[in-house]
Protein backbone atom coordinates (compact mmCIF):
# COMPACT_ATOMS: atom_id res chain seq x y z
CA UNK A 1 0.00 0.00 0.00
CA UNK A 2 1.24 3.24 -0.91
CA UNK A 3 2.24 5.73 2.18
CA UNK A 4 0.71 8.61 2.94
CA UNK A 5 2.51 12.06 4.02
CA UNK A 6 2.08 10.98 8.05
CA UNK A 7 3.51 7.66 7.14
CA UNK A 8 6.20 9.17 5.86
CA UNK A 9 6.77 11.95 8.40
CA UNK A 10 7.17 9.53 11.06
CA UNK A 11 10.13 8.29 9.25
CA UNK A 12 11.90 11.68 8.59
CA UNK A 13 14.10 13.64 10.66
CA UNK A 14 12.36 16.47 12.67
CA UNK A 15 14.76 19.43 11.68
CA UNK A 16 14.43 22.48 9.41
CA UNK A 17 14.75 21.23 6.07
CA UNK A 18 16.46 23.99 3.23
CA UNK A 19 16.05 21.52 0.69
CA UNK A 20 12.16 21.74 0.92
CA UNK A 21 11.91 25.64 1.80
CA UNK A 22 9.28 24.66 4.67
CA UNK A 23 9.96 25.46 8.13
CA UNK A 24 9.10 21.72 8.99
CA UNK A 25 9.70 17.93 7.40
CA UNK A 26 6.17 17.30 7.65
CA UNK A 27 5.58 19.87 4.25
CA UNK A 28 8.31 17.92 3.13
CA UNK A 29 6.55 14.07 3.78
CA UNK A 30 3.51 15.77 2.58
CA UNK A 31 5.19 16.87 -1.00
CA UNK A 32 6.73 13.58 -1.48
CA UNK A 33 3.79 11.44 -0.93
CA UNK A 34 2.13 13.70 -3.81
CA UNK A 35 5.53 13.00 -5.90
CA UNK A 36 6.34 16.46 -5.82
CA UNK A 37 9.69 15.99 -5.14
CA UNK A 38 12.24 13.04 -4.87
CA UNK A 39 12.62 11.65 -1.58
CA UNK A 40 16.50 12.18 -2.03
CA UNK A 41 16.10 15.80 -1.74
CA UNK A 42 15.96 15.70 2.06
CA UNK A 43 19.81 16.11 3.23
CA UNK A 44 18.91 14.97 6.72
CA UNK A 45 17.10 11.44 5.51
CA UNK A 46 18.87 8.54 7.01
CA UNK A 47 20.30 5.80 4.76
CA UNK A 48 18.05 2.95 6.79
CA UNK A 49 14.76 5.78 6.48
CA UNK A 50 15.63 6.67 2.70
CA UNK A 51 15.83 2.65 2.09
CA UNK A 52 12.90 1.81 3.52
CA UNK A 53 10.77 4.62 2.01
CA UNK A 54 12.51 4.63 -1.53
CA UNK A 55 10.42 1.32 -2.44
CA UNK A 56 7.63 2.14 -0.73
CA UNK A 57 7.52 5.32 -2.56
CA UNK A 58 8.17 4.40 -5.76
CA UNK A 59 5.46 4.72 -8.21
CA UNK A 60 3.48 0.62 -8.29
CA UNK A 61 4.52 0.14 -11.26
CA UNK A 62 8.51 -0.17 -12.03
CA UNK A 63 10.44 2.02 -14.44
CA UNK A 64 12.69 0.00 -16.66
CA UNK A 65 15.43 1.19 -18.85
CA UNK A 66 16.27 -0.70 -22.28
CA UNK A 67 19.05 0.06 -24.74
CA UNK A 68 21.76 2.45 -25.05
CA UNK A 69 22.19 5.95 -26.53
CA UNK A 70 19.97 6.91 -28.29
CA UNK A 71 18.35 4.20 -28.55
CA UNK A 72 17.64 3.73 -24.79
CA UNK A 73 13.99 3.62 -23.84
CA UNK A 74 12.08 4.17 -20.39
CA UNK A 75 8.96 2.04 -19.85
CA UNK A 76 6.61 1.48 -16.92
CA UNK A 77 6.66 3.88 -14.37
CA UNK A 78 3.01 4.59 -14.58
CA UNK A 79 0.48 5.75 -11.60
CA UNK A 80 -2.81 6.18 -13.25
CA UNK A 81 -5.46 3.77 -15.33
CA UNK A 82 -6.43 6.91 -17.53
CA UNK A 83 -5.15 10.07 -19.12
CA UNK A 84 -7.72 12.41 -17.63
CA UNK A 85 -6.22 11.50 -14.04
CA UNK A 86 -2.91 12.69 -14.88
CA UNK A 87 -0.38 12.36 -17.63
CA UNK A 88 0.87 9.29 -18.78
CA UNK A 89 4.59 8.68 -18.28
CA UNK A 90 6.36 6.14 -20.58
CA UNK A 91 4.89 5.50 -24.43
CA UNK A 92 4.71 2.58 -25.63
CA UNK A 93 7.15 1.60 -27.86
CA UNK A 94 6.66 0.14 -31.38
CA UNK A 95 8.60 -3.23 -32.60
CA UNK A 96 8.67 -5.02 -35.42
CA UNK A 97 9.18 -8.55 -36.11
CA UNK A 98 11.62 -10.63 -37.41
CA UNK A 99 12.37 -15.09 -37.12
CA UNK A 100 15.72 -16.66 -37.72
CA UNK A 101 13.63 -19.28 -40.62
CA UNK A 102 12.63 -15.96 -42.17
CA UNK A 103 14.50 -16.11 -45.88
CA UNK A 104 14.40 -12.38 -46.38
CA UNK A 105 16.04 -11.35 -43.47
CA UNK A 106 18.02 -8.65 -44.64
CA UNK A 107 14.97 -7.23 -47.13
CA UNK A 108 12.82 -7.35 -43.66
CA UNK A 109 15.87 -5.41 -41.40
CA UNK A 110 15.37 -2.27 -44.45
CA UNK A 111 12.28 -2.30 -44.33
CA UNK A 112 12.09 -1.45 -40.94
CA UNK A 113 14.15 1.36 -42.13
CA UNK A 114 12.03 2.91 -43.80
CA UNK A 115 9.30 4.38 -41.23
CA UNK A 116 11.46 7.36 -39.94
CA UNK A 117 10.15 11.23 -40.04
CA UNK A 118 9.44 13.71 -37.56
CA UNK A 119 6.31 15.67 -36.25
CA UNK A 120 6.30 18.39 -34.00
CA UNK A 121 9.53 17.75 -32.42
CA UNK A 122 9.40 14.11 -32.33
CA UNK A 123 11.08 11.06 -34.36
CA UNK A 124 8.43 8.85 -35.60
CA UNK A 125 10.10 4.96 -36.54
CA UNK A 126 10.35 1.53 -35.92
CA UNK A 127 11.93 1.58 -32.48
CA UNK A 128 12.66 -1.95 -31.44
CA UNK A 129 13.27 -5.48 -33.08
CA UNK A 130 12.00 -8.13 -32.07
CA UNK A 131 13.91 -11.56 -32.87
CA UNK A 132 12.17 -14.91 -32.94
CA UNK A 133 14.47 -17.84 -32.52
CA UNK A 134 13.82 -21.26 -34.57
CA UNK A 135 14.90 -23.96 -33.32
CA UNK A 136 14.78 -25.65 -36.67
CA UNK A 137 17.58 -23.36 -37.26
CA UNK A 138 20.04 -23.21 -34.83
CA UNK A 139 22.01 -21.30 -32.76
CA UNK A 140 24.33 -19.90 -35.68
CA UNK A 141 21.53 -18.61 -37.38
CA UNK A 142 19.87 -16.38 -34.47
CA UNK A 143 23.28 -15.33 -33.43
CA UNK A 144 23.72 -13.83 -37.37
CA UNK A 145 20.02 -12.59 -37.40
CA UNK A 146 21.49 -10.76 -34.19
CA UNK A 147 24.34 -9.11 -35.73
CA UNK A 148 22.59 -7.81 -38.34
CA UNK A 149 19.37 -6.43 -36.21
CA UNK A 150 22.47 -4.44 -34.25
CA UNK A 151 23.70 -2.38 -37.71
CA UNK A 152 20.47 -1.33 -37.00
CA UNK A 153 20.48 0.94 -34.13
CA UNK A 154 17.39 0.06 -33.05
CA UNK A 155 16.99 -1.69 -29.59
CA UNK A 156 16.27 -5.54 -29.33
CA UNK A 157 14.16 -8.01 -28.14
CA UNK A 158 15.70 -11.28 -28.24
CA UNK A 159 12.56 -13.65 -28.27
CA UNK A 160 14.34 -17.01 -27.35
CA UNK A 161 12.99 -19.41 -24.56
CA UNK A 162 16.35 -21.46 -25.66
CA UNK A 163 18.62 -21.19 -22.30
CA UNK A 164 21.59 -21.64 -24.74
CA UNK A 165 20.91 -19.95 -27.64
CA UNK A 166 20.25 -16.88 -25.20
CA UNK A 167 23.74 -16.78 -23.96
CA UNK A 168 25.03 -17.23 -27.75
CA UNK A 169 22.64 -13.85 -28.61
CA UNK A 170 23.49 -12.27 -25.82
CA UNK A 171 27.50 -12.52 -25.99
CA UNK A 172 27.02 -10.25 -29.07
CA UNK A 173 24.49 -7.75 -27.93
CA UNK A 174 24.33 -7.74 -24.42
CA UNK A 175 26.10 -4.35 -24.62
CA UNK A 176 23.25 -3.06 -26.35
CA UNK A 177 20.86 -3.88 -23.05
CA UNK A 178 18.54 -5.48 -25.49
CA UNK A 179 14.91 -7.96 -23.61
CA UNK A 180 15.43 -10.98 -22.86
CA UNK A 181 12.22 -12.18 -23.35
CA UNK A 182 12.52 -16.17 -22.60
CA UNK A 183 11.53 -17.06 -19.10
CA UNK A 184 8.45 -19.25 -18.54
CA UNK A 185 7.28 -21.51 -15.74
CA UNK A 186 10.00 -24.22 -17.40
CA UNK A 187 13.13 -22.39 -17.10
CA UNK A 188 13.03 -18.94 -15.45
CA UNK A 189 15.97 -20.07 -13.19
CA UNK A 190 18.10 -20.16 -15.50
CA UNK A 191 16.63 -17.56 -17.78
CA UNK A 192 17.14 -15.42 -14.84
CA UNK A 193 21.11 -15.84 -14.13
CA UNK A 194 21.38 -15.37 -18.06
CA UNK A 195 19.95 -12.35 -17.88
CA UNK A 196 21.19 -10.97 -14.53
CA UNK A 197 24.59 -11.96 -15.75
CA UNK A 198 24.27 -10.18 -18.64
CA UNK A 199 22.70 -7.12 -16.87
CA UNK A 200 19.89 -6.73 -19.36
CA UNK A 201 15.44 -6.75 -18.61
CA UNK A 202 14.06 -10.34 -18.91
CA UNK A 203 10.74 -11.07 -20.10
CA UNK A 204 8.24 -13.44 -18.74
CA UNK A 205 5.36 -14.88 -19.93
CA UNK A 206 3.11 -17.59 -18.75
CA UNK A 207 0.47 -19.69 -20.21
CA UNK A 208 -2.02 -18.12 -18.97
CA UNK A 209 -2.67 -14.86 -16.35
CA UNK A 210 -2.30 -17.06 -13.14
CA UNK A 211 0.87 -19.15 -14.70
CA UNK A 212 2.66 -15.30 -15.65
CA UNK A 213 1.92 -14.48 -12.29
CA UNK A 214 3.50 -17.40 -10.53
CA UNK A 215 6.48 -17.34 -12.72
CA UNK A 216 6.87 -13.31 -11.87
CA UNK A 217 6.90 -13.59 -7.81
CA UNK A 218 9.01 -16.94 -8.43
CA UNK A 219 11.46 -14.49 -10.00
CA UNK A 220 11.33 -11.66 -7.69
CA UNK A 221 12.17 -14.31 -4.44
CA UNK A 222 15.24 -15.09 -6.70
CA UNK A 223 15.78 -11.45 -6.49
CA UNK A 224 15.45 -10.61 -10.40
CA UNK A 225 12.73 -7.28 -10.09
CA UNK A 226 14.60 -6.19 -13.56
CA UNK A 227 11.55 -7.60 -15.63
CA UNK A 228 8.60 -6.90 -18.29
CA UNK A 229 5.61 -8.99 -18.75
CA UNK A 230 4.57 -11.01 -22.24
CA UNK A 231 0.84 -10.99 -22.23
CA UNK A 232 1.02 -14.36 -24.27
CA UNK A 233 -0.96 -14.92 -27.96
CA UNK A 234 -3.50 -17.32 -27.16
CA UNK A 235 -6.05 -14.92 -28.97
CA UNK A 236 -6.92 -11.52 -28.82
CA UNK A 237 -9.61 -11.33 -25.97
CA UNK A 238 -6.99 -13.01 -23.22
CA UNK A 239 -3.96 -10.39 -24.79
CA UNK A 240 -6.53 -7.97 -23.88
CA UNK A 241 -7.58 -9.14 -20.95
CA UNK A 242 -4.49 -9.75 -19.47
CA UNK A 243 -2.52 -6.91 -20.45
CA UNK A 244 -5.90 -4.42 -18.34
CA UNK A 245 -5.67 -7.12 -15.33
CA UNK A 246 -1.65 -6.33 -14.97
CA UNK A 247 -2.21 -3.28 -14.61
CA UNK A 248 -5.18 -2.55 -12.77
CA UNK A 249 -3.72 -5.13 -10.49
CA UNK A 250 -0.46 -2.78 -10.28
CA UNK A 251 -2.00 0.80 -9.77
CA UNK A 252 -5.78 0.08 -8.09
CA UNK A 253 -4.85 -3.11 -6.10
CA UNK A 254 -0.94 -2.10 -5.44
CA UNK A 255 0.26 -5.35 -6.41
CA UNK A 256 3.78 -5.14 -7.42
CA UNK A 257 4.50 -8.22 -9.03
CA UNK A 258 2.57 -7.45 -11.60
CA UNK A 259 4.01 -3.74 -11.33
CA UNK A 260 6.03 -4.56 -14.86
CA UNK A 261 5.95 -3.03 -18.23
CA UNK A 262 4.15 -5.72 -20.89
CA UNK A 263 5.17 -6.72 -23.93
CA UNK A 264 2.25 -7.47 -26.95
CA UNK A 265 2.66 -9.11 -30.00
CA UNK A 266 -0.20 -8.43 -32.32
CA UNK A 267 1.68 -9.53 -35.22
CA UNK A 268 1.25 -13.17 -33.65
CA UNK A 269 -2.33 -12.17 -32.68
CA UNK A 270 -3.69 -11.33 -36.29
CA UNK A 271 -0.66 -12.85 -38.36
CA UNK A 272 -1.03 -12.15 -42.12
CA UNK A 273 -3.39 -9.24 -41.51
CA UNK A 274 -1.81 -5.74 -41.56
CA UNK A 275 -5.22 -4.12 -41.07
CA UNK A 276 -6.46 -6.08 -37.87
CA UNK A 277 -2.94 -5.57 -36.46
CA UNK A 278 -2.57 -1.85 -36.99
CA UNK A 279 -6.40 -1.53 -35.22
CA UNK A 280 -4.99 -3.63 -32.41
CA UNK A 281 -1.74 -1.81 -32.28
CA UNK A 282 -3.78 1.66 -31.49
CA UNK A 283 -5.98 -1.01 -28.73
CA UNK A 284 -2.97 -1.57 -27.13
CA UNK A 285 -1.63 1.91 -27.37
CA UNK A 286 -4.34 3.05 -25.08
CA UNK A 287 -4.54 0.10 -23.07
CA UNK A 288 -1.84 -0.49 -22.19
CA UNK A 289 1.06 -2.19 -23.94
CA UNK A 290 4.65 -1.23 -23.18
CA UNK A 291 6.46 -2.70 -25.96
CA UNK A 292 4.21 -3.30 -29.21
CA UNK A 293 4.80 -5.52 -31.87
CA UNK A 294 3.88 -6.00 -35.15
CA UNK A 295 5.18 -8.02 -38.34
CA UNK A 296 6.05 -5.17 -40.47
CA UNK A 297 5.28 -0.77 -40.51
CA UNK A 298 4.82 0.99 -43.61
CA UNK A 299 3.70 4.39 -43.68
CA UNK A 300 0.02 4.16 -44.14
CA UNK A 301 -0.07 2.28 -40.46
CA UNK A 302 2.49 4.55 -38.89
CA UNK A 303 0.70 7.96 -39.75
CA UNK A 304 -2.43 6.87 -37.87
CA UNK A 305 -0.43 4.62 -35.22
CA UNK A 306 2.52 7.43 -34.47
CA UNK A 307 0.00 10.60 -33.96
CA UNK A 308 -2.52 8.66 -31.74
CA UNK A 309 0.67 7.62 -29.42
CA UNK A 310 1.78 11.64 -29.70
CA UNK A 311 -1.71 12.57 -28.12
CA UNK A 312 -2.27 10.28 -25.67
CA UNK A 313 0.92 11.15 -24.39
CA UNK A 314 1.48 14.38 -24.51
CA UNK A 315 1.31 16.52 -21.26
CA UNK A 316 -2.16 18.14 -21.35
CA UNK A 317 -0.96 21.11 -19.96
CA UNK A 318 1.59 21.64 -22.28
CA UNK A 319 0.31 21.84 -25.77
CA UNK A 320 1.67 20.16 -28.55
CA UNK A 321 3.71 23.06 -31.16
CA UNK A 322 5.52 23.31 -34.66
CA UNK A 323 8.68 24.93 -34.56
CA UNK A 324 8.59 28.55 -36.08
CA UNK A 325 9.59 29.37 -39.34
CA UNK A 326 9.08 29.09 -43.20
CA UNK A 327 7.58 26.10 -44.83
CA UNK A 328 7.16 26.21 -48.35
CA UNK A 329 3.90 24.05 -49.52
CA UNK A 330 3.45 23.16 -53.04
CA UNK A 331 6.70 24.21 -54.23
CA UNK A 332 6.49 27.38 -52.55
CA UNK A 333 9.80 29.45 -53.22
CA UNK A 334 10.88 33.04 -52.34
CA UNK A 335 8.55 34.43 -54.97
CA UNK A 336 5.36 32.63 -53.55
CA UNK A 337 2.55 34.51 -51.51
CA UNK A 338 3.16 34.07 -47.34
CA UNK A 339 0.24 33.03 -45.26
CA UNK A 340 0.68 33.30 -41.58
CA UNK A 341 -1.26 31.47 -38.59
CA UNK A 342 0.00 30.36 -34.92
CA UNK A 343 2.99 27.60 -34.04
CA UNK A 344 -0.42 25.24 -31.95
CA UNK A 345 0.10 21.72 -33.75
CA UNK A 346 -3.68 21.43 -34.69
CA UNK A 347 -4.23 24.50 -36.27
CA UNK A 348 -1.00 23.95 -37.87
CA UNK A 349 -1.99 20.75 -39.39
CA UNK A 350 -5.65 21.56 -40.59
CA UNK A 351 -4.45 25.19 -42.24
CA UNK A 352 -1.58 23.42 -44.10
CA UNK A 353 -3.55 20.51 -45.34
CA UNK A 354 -5.84 22.65 -46.87
CA UNK A 355 -3.16 24.79 -48.50
CA UNK A 356 -1.66 21.60 -49.97
CA UNK A 357 -4.96 20.53 -51.18
CA UNK A 358 -5.08 24.08 -52.57
CA UNK A 359 -2.23 23.45 -55.06
CA UNK A 360 -1.20 26.77 -54.73
CA UNK A 361 2.61 27.47 -54.39
CA UNK A 362 3.02 29.18 -51.28
CA UNK A 363 5.20 29.91 -47.80
CA UNK A 364 3.25 29.01 -44.78
CA UNK A 365 5.14 31.24 -41.94
CA UNK A 366 4.71 30.26 -38.36
CA UNK A 367 6.13 32.51 -35.35
CA UNK A 368 5.73 31.81 -31.57
CA UNK A 369 2.24 32.38 -30.41
CA UNK A 370 2.82 29.64 -27.14
CA UNK A 371 1.23 27.20 -28.55
CA UNK A 372 -2.03 28.96 -28.61
CA UNK A 373 -5.22 28.58 -31.18
CA UNK A 374 -5.86 31.83 -33.06
CA UNK A 375 -8.08 33.77 -31.25
CA UNK A 376 -6.84 32.21 -28.00
CA UNK A 377 -3.11 33.91 -29.11
CA UNK A 378 -4.33 36.97 -29.90
CA UNK A 379 -6.59 37.42 -26.79
CA UNK A 380 -3.95 36.64 -24.33
CA UNK A 381 -1.07 38.77 -26.57
CA UNK A 382 0.72 36.05 -28.06
CA UNK A 383 -0.73 36.77 -32.06
CA UNK A 384 -0.13 40.65 -32.34
CA UNK A 385 0.44 43.32 -35.42
CA UNK A 386 3.85 43.25 -33.62
CA UNK A 387 4.60 40.02 -32.77
CA UNK A 388 3.72 38.95 -36.39
CA UNK A 389 5.93 42.27 -38.07
CA UNK A 390 8.98 41.54 -36.20
CA UNK A 391 9.31 38.22 -37.06
CA UNK A 392 8.63 38.61 -40.49
CA UNK A 393 10.92 41.51 -40.64
CA UNK A 394 13.24 39.56 -38.99
CA UNK A 395 13.31 35.97 -40.53
CA UNK A 396 11.09 36.13 -43.62
CA UNK A 397 12.09 39.41 -45.30
CA UNK A 398 15.55 38.26 -46.14
CA UNK A 399 14.56 34.83 -47.47
CA UNK A 400 11.59 35.77 -49.45
CA UNK A 401 10.99 38.40 -52.00
CA UNK A 402 7.10 38.46 -52.32
CA UNK A 403 5.56 41.07 -50.38
CA UNK A 404 1.84 39.66 -49.72
CA UNK A 405 0.74 38.29 -46.71
CA UNK A 406 -2.48 36.21 -45.85
CA UNK A 407 -3.45 36.49 -42.31
CA UNK A 408 -6.18 34.83 -40.36
CA UNK A 409 -9.10 35.79 -41.01
CA UNK A 410 -10.68 35.72 -37.39
CA UNK A 411 -7.63 38.67 -37.03
CA UNK A 412 -8.70 40.95 -39.69
CA UNK A 413 -8.76 43.16 -36.92
CA UNK A 414 -4.66 43.66 -37.11
CA UNK A 415 -5.01 43.89 -41.18
CA UNK A 416 -3.98 48.12 -40.34
CA UNK A 417 -1.46 47.98 -38.00
CA UNK A 418 0.63 45.02 -40.00
CA UNK A 419 0.77 47.02 -42.80
CA UNK A 420 1.91 50.16 -40.53
CA UNK A 421 4.55 47.91 -39.30
CA UNK A 422 5.44 46.22 -42.47
CA UNK A 423 5.91 48.81 -45.23
CA UNK A 424 6.28 47.75 -48.86
CA UNK A 425 3.69 44.64 -48.10
CA UNK A 426 0.20 44.05 -48.80
CA UNK A 427 -1.96 42.48 -46.17
CA UNK A 428 -4.71 40.04 -47.12
CA UNK A 429 -7.52 38.49 -45.11
CA UNK A 430 -8.12 35.18 -45.07
CA UNK A 431 -11.57 33.52 -44.63
CA UNK A 432 -12.46 32.36 -41.00
CA UNK A 433 -12.30 28.77 -41.57
CA UNK A 434 -9.31 26.56 -43.06
CA UNK A 435 -11.55 24.72 -45.27
CA UNK A 436 -12.51 28.01 -46.96
CA UNK A 437 -8.87 28.54 -47.43
CA UNK A 438 -8.59 26.72 -51.15
CA UNK A 439 -11.61 28.42 -53.18
CA UNK A 440 -10.06 31.57 -51.93
CA UNK A 441 -5.95 30.92 -53.12
CA UNK A 442 -7.66 29.73 -56.38
CA UNK A 443 -9.51 32.74 -56.72
CA UNK A 444 -6.45 34.90 -56.14
CA UNK A 445 -4.78 32.97 -58.33
CA UNK A 446 -6.83 33.39 -61.33
CA UNK A 447 -7.50 36.60 -61.01
CA UNK A 448 -3.70 37.19 -60.58
CA UNK A 449 -3.54 39.03 -57.08
CA UNK A 450 -0.88 35.96 -56.15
Amino acid sequence: MALKGLDIFKLTPKTNCKECGSPTCMAFAMKVAQGAVELSKCPHMSEEALATLSEATAPPMKTIKVGTGEAEYTLGGETVLCRHEKTFVSKPRYAVSICSADEDIDAKLEAAKKVDYDRIGERMHVEMLYLSYCADKGVDAYVELVKKAMDCGKTLVLDCTDVEAAKAALAVCKDAKPVLDGADASNYEAMSAVATEAGVVLGVRGADINELYDTTAALEKLGNKNLVLNVGTASVKDAFATTVQIRRAALKDQNRTFGYPSIVNVGALAAGDPTMQAALVSLFTVKYGSIIVMESMDYAQALPLYGLRQNVFTDPQKPMKVEPGIYPLNGGDENSVCLTTVDFALTYFVVSGELERSGVPCNLIINDAGGLSVLTAWAAGKLSSTSVSKFIQENVEPKVKCRKLIIPGKVAVLKGDIEAKLPGWEVIVAPNEAVQLVKFLKDLQANGEI
